[in-house]
């Protein structure tokens, strides 16, 4: 199930109130999406209301394309420049990937989790992560770390605030440590 469908789900109203409330505090240089807001402000909250990213006729379980809100999609796009392009799996994935490790690094390093191998145990257990892949610490482990840095590196360039490396993954890096050697250490 893909984020618009959870958010269909569970309803588009739960997360336009958390969005409204930390409005006043998120940081104005960081990337918004208004997508989300302008679907919520015409009243389409999803499964509940019969639309919200997707159409649910008849109260379908199973939402159907809405070509309104691609309209939206496209206006917001225009509003901000943005042009659209395609990506490859791969760079999709890299990107997911990226991402996702770069937070765990921040959960270990501001010790929100207690080791990375923690990290890898709730996204398993608690996410669905594929268990051959061992957990998001551990596949950047196995891709080495200074490549998932250098994605990074490279992601930055494009919006600096979310792609910023994680200092304990630049430090890892630095001192050719992967994240299994803090697993030890704990």
């Amino acid at each position: 199930m893909g984020p618009f469908q959870v958010t269909d789900l569970a309803g588009g109203d739960i997360g336009w109130a958390t969005r409204k409330r930390r409005a006043a505090t998120r940081d104005p240089q960081a990337r918004y999406v208004e997508v989300a807001d302008r679907v919520c402000e015409r009243g389409w909250f999803g499964q509940k209301t019969g639309r919200g990213f997707y159409l649910y006729p008849q109260g379908a379980r199973v939402g159907q394309p809405d070509p309104e809100v691609l309209a939206i999609v496209d206006a917001e796009r225009a509003k901000k420049g943005v042009t659209p392009r395609q990506f490859s799996a791969d760079e999709i994935m890299r990107r997911y990937m990226a991402a996702m490790v770069n937070e765990g690094a921040k959960v270990v390093q501001e010790g929100i989790a207690l080791r990375p191998l923690d990290v890898d145990v709730t996204f398993l257990s608690g996410y669905g992560f594929p268990r051959w892949r061992g957990g998001p610490m551990k596949w950047a482990d196995m891709q080495g770390l200074d490549k998932v840095l250098a994605d990074l590196r490279e992601f930055e360039k494009e919006d600096p605030l979310f792609w910023k490396p994680a200092p304990l993954l630049e430090q890892l890096v630095a001192e050719g440590r992967n994240f299994d050697s803090l697993n030890k250490a704990a």
